[in-house]
């Protein structure tokens, strides 16, 4: 996987919407394996309805959908859904354009923030509001999970041009080259930015990105402060010892 921060449209930056840019996201982060425990986990609970928070260009929405299961993925950033509209099967998933609190009523048996969704929702206020937004929307006892670096790994250290540099060539668009390099650490809150390079016309395109680097015991306290019940804490299998992967119980059967 990329030595970079993975972007993810949570409440999304404007650049997001530029379609070049969504474009580009997933050839650069071609491995998606992070997404295979959420998928196990799905199958574990036999989820038939699942919201995926924060579903960017829908890989992990159409992965279970072509496993037979009903998704709904939202959004905020419109081009990221464009690009998860034009995929094969896109067809099986109803896609939302906004944030948790604009999901009609349902009752998901399962509700996602995949690839640090979760942080990536850095204002504490929307932290609140979709933590509130999703327990309405899970069914009686339905689960959340969702992931969070752990901030004593100090993954920004490694957001540098010379650890996250690559190339790649993009169908339609040519030799692309993306970086990333660390703007500013106040924790918990640390900002980055994202460099794009067109080769075919030159165009350079930027991305100032800020996220929220939870301690363990804050995250666990907010999901009490919802009504949620913690049920476990794993580790991230494909990244040990980095991340928290959080899986709560909505409130209606807490025990």
């Amino acid at each position: 996987m990329p030595c970079g921060p993975r972007i993810v449209a949570a409440m999304a930056d404007a650049v997001f919407e530029d379609p070049r840019l969504a474009a580009v996201y997933d050839p650069f982060d071609p491995d998606r394996g992070d997404l295979e425990p959420y998928a196990a986990v799905a199958a574990e609970r036999g989820a038939r309805t699942v919201l995926d928070v924060g579903c960017g260009t829908g890989t992990f929405a159409l992965l279970l959908a072509n496993r037979g299961v009903e998704v709904t993925g939202v959004d905020p950033a419109g081009a990221s859904l464009d690009v998860a509209r034009a995929k094969p099967g896109a067809e099986r998933v109803r896609w939302i354009h906004g944030d948790a609190t604009a999901v009609p009523p349902m009752r998901a048996d399962l509700a996602t923030m995949t690839a640090n969704v979760a942080q990536a929702i850095a204002d504490p206020a929307d932290w609140r509001a979709t933590l509130a937004a999703v327990r309405g929307l899970l069914r009686p006892g339905g689960l959340l999970m969702f992931e969070t670096r752990d901030p004593a790994r100090r993954a920004w250290l490694g957001w540098t041009r010379d650890d996250s540099y690559q190339v790649a060539e993009i169908a339609g668009l040519g030799r692309v080259e993306q970086w990333f390099d660390l703007l500013d650490v106040s924790l918990p809150l640390v900002t980055f930015r994202g460099t794009w390079i067109f080769a075919s016309d030159g165009q350079v395109l930027t991305s100032d990105s800020t996220l929220r680097f939870r301690e363990r015991d804050e995250v666990e306290a907010d999901l009490a402060a919802h009504g949620y019940a913690l049920e476990e804490v794993r580790d991230a299998p494909d990244r040990p010892g980095r991340e928290f992967v959080f899986l709560a119980r909505s409130p209606e059967t807490a025990r």
